[in-house]
């Protein structure tokens, strides 16, 4: 071999050894070690991949046609068709179940009880109609085991939101006991000391706290099996950096919902699509061409006036009302009932002209900006328990628009930049539901009468995915409806959605 040659080797070697020294945990810009306290204890995961949430299963990220596909029956003109894109997300294969709000209604009766606890009961009212026989829902849907695995309905927007955080919270609780960083809690422990919160302040607050679960237990801190200490020994709270904790559940955009629907994904070696669906699945019927199930309807919805659910002896969709959560067939990312069934919330304020509006990449309409909260000493911003800034939700008169800016982009024309308020536009920074009330209501905006003139407003959420009760035009994963984000019917539910953290690649769940 020439010295050439074993020169080449010496180098390459060199090279690796340099590349597994920065796989092993050291700087590849300054060459200290990572998490060595004897080297400043700086802390870094290599290789982290986040981990399928449960019940969930990952939608990969892509470009899709967001908006109309067939023909605008009630001339709304609200969905024109727009090319966008999102990032990966993970979303509930299962839209949630009874089964699954009674474990969050429980556990708010177990930690808080009184006012709390019932205000996550769902409304058994919904069920109740003129004219109509449907006392055994309003008494059993909720109640009964014989309807465990059907979808919740009767939550609001509101409840929804709520339920969302509660899971995160549990989900990471789990994560950290599993990981020796909590002992098992104690529940009577943490009921005692839950009673020392008046409802009065756990209403104005969010009523599950994650940073319960950041640090030792709380509630038995000499009794805690193990601490997340740092590389100096030093106890600290458990933050993203460790990557334990998953990101926030929360409920589905509008554009994701919409992507997930539709599960279009182009073939391998493929850049594009090169068609369109109506449904959830290919085709313009609603019934199943595969050999197997030929002829079966492929959701739950209403055929005609009066008809359900089809003919006895062989009904069609075989449920007059609701169907368990895993009823059909799934489509191409594993997800059920995106068509049928419940409607489901998004987590969009309803606009018109949101088609028009929207960014090209992960379009949404109901973000709410708000300035980060200054120490009154140190004027420096403050941090919560994850090390993210800290806002300030509420907005006062006091305040100078210099120091606080609230930029609400709810509506349309609202302004993106702080140069678009000053003073002459106080009033409507003060008042977000404003800008609504000129856009849609033809009397004088200040009068408390003109809201009457629109069922629109910053409260106003999309759903999507037509129900039990629904004809199958809505069934498009496009068609939008809306409703106010209080109000709650028997035939709207909903499902979670999850971020996606780094790279688009993921492995999803296996299917129940």
């Amino acid at each position: 071999m020439s010295i050439r040659k074993i020169g080449d080797l010496l180098l390459l070697g060199a090279f690796a050894l340099l590349m597994s020294a920065c796989n092993k945990g050291t700087s590849n810009s300054t060459g200290w070690k990572y998490n060595d306290a004897k080297y400043g204890g700086f802390q870094v995961v290599d290789n982290y991949e986040q981990q399928t949430p449960p019940g969930m299963v990952l939608i990969p990220g892509g470009t899709f046609t967001m908006g109309r596909v067939n023909e605008d029956t009630y001339t709304e003109w609200n969905n024109y068709p727009r090319r966008v894109t999102v990032n990966a997300f993970y979303m509930d294969q299962y839209e949630i179940c009874n089964r699954d709000w009674k474990e969050y209604a429980y556990w708010m009766d177990l930690m808080y009880g009184g006012d709390v606890a019932r205000k996550c009961r769902p409304d058994s009212t919904v069920w109740r109609d003129e004219l109509a026989y449907n006392e055994p829902y309003l008494n059993y849907y909720f109640t009964h085991v014989a309807y465990d695995m059907y979808p919740v309905v009767g939550v609001t927007w509101e409840q929804v939101t709520d339920y969302c955080s509660w899971r995160t919270d549990r989900v990471n609780e789990r994560i950290l006991y599993e990981s020796g960083v909590i002992d098992f809690p104690d529940f009577a422990a943490i009921k005692r000391d839950s009673t020392k919160v008046g409802n009065d302040s756990v209403n104005k607050t969010r009523v599950f706290n994650t940073a319960k679960y950041e640090k030792v237990n709380d509630y038995q801190p000499d009794k805690a099996k193990s601490t997340m200490k740092d590389e100096f020994g030093n106890v600290r709270k458990t933050t993203m950096s460790d990557g334990l904790l998953l990101p926030n559940y929360r409920l589905p955009t509008e554009a994701e919902w919409e992507f997930a629907a539709y599960g279009i994904t182009s073939e391998e070696g493929m850049e594009n699509y090169d068609n369109r669906r109506i449904y959830p699945w290919d085709g313009s019927q609603t019934r199943n061409p595969k050999r197997k199930a030929r002829g079966k309807i492929m959701a739950n919805f209403v055929r005609g006036r009066g008809d359900m659910m089809g003919v006895a002896g062989d009904p069609n969709d075989k449920a007059v009302i609701t169907a368990p959560v895993n009823s059909f067939w799934p489509n191409e990312f594993g997800l059920y009932n995106m068509a049928g069934n419940v409607n489901e919330w998004t987590m969009d304020v309803y606009r018109q002209t949101s088609s028009e509006d929207y960014q090209e990449y992960n379009p949404f309409r109901g973000n709410i900006y708000v300035a980060p909260v200054k120490d009154a000493e140190t004027q420096e911003y403050q941090l919560d328990s994850l090390g993210r800034l800290k806002y300030d939700v509420e907005f006062s008169k006091d305040d100078s628009l210099s120091e606080y800016v609230k930029l609400d982009v709810r509506n349309y024309g609202d302004g993106d930049a702080r140069s678009s308020y000053n003073r002459d536009r106080w009033k409507e920074v003060v008042d977000p539901d404003l800008a609504t009330k000129r856009l849609y209501d033809a009397d004088e905006p200040t009068d408390p009468e003109s809201m009457l003139a629109s069922k629109i407003s910053n409260t106003t959420r999309v759903y999507k995915g037509g129900s039990w009760k629904d004809r199958a035009y809505w069934l498009s994963p496009a068609q939008r409806r809306y409703l106010e984000q209080d109000k709650c019917t028997n035939d709207i539910g909903f499902r979670c959605a999850m971020h996606r953290v780094g790279s688009d690649k993921g492995n999803n769940a296996k299917k129940k």
